[in-house]
């Protein structure tokens, strides 16, 4: 079985396309593709951190939902070509932790 997730390379700095965030690297060893600020994110992976998708649309925060092991995940659907993934909170990131008020609203949202 091959790992879904990587790491390698792709853990850096960004600014967001959505509200023009800087946003930080994670430190924890994980990989931060979406903004602390807003939660969008850009669709460039098919499998986290893999950077291999070739879409590159906004991916707006739809959901929010809470797995078991992993915590808080933030659901994202691309608005270019309707892909849909998740993403975990990084609540707990003592640098640029997500927004809680943010991760609340999009909770609070009726499905679409």
């Amino acid at each position: 079985m091959t790992r879904r997730f990587t790491v390698q390379g792709t853990n850096t700095s960004f600014v967001c396309q959505h509200c023009g965030l800087e946003v930080q690297p994670l430190r924890n060893g994980s990989v931060r593709n979406h903004c602390p600020g807003c939660l969008h994110s850009l669709h460039l992976d098919i499998h986290p951190g893999d950077r291999a998708a070739d879409c590159g649309g906004l991916m707006v925060p739809v959901s929010v939902e809470q797995h078991p092991k992993k915590g808080w995940m933030i659901v994202h659907r691309c608005q270019k070509c309707g892909f849909t993934g998740r993403n975990k909170a990084a609540l707990d990131d003592p640098d640029q932790p997500d927004s809680y008020d943010e991760l609340l609203r999009v909770s609070s949202r009726p499905r679409t």
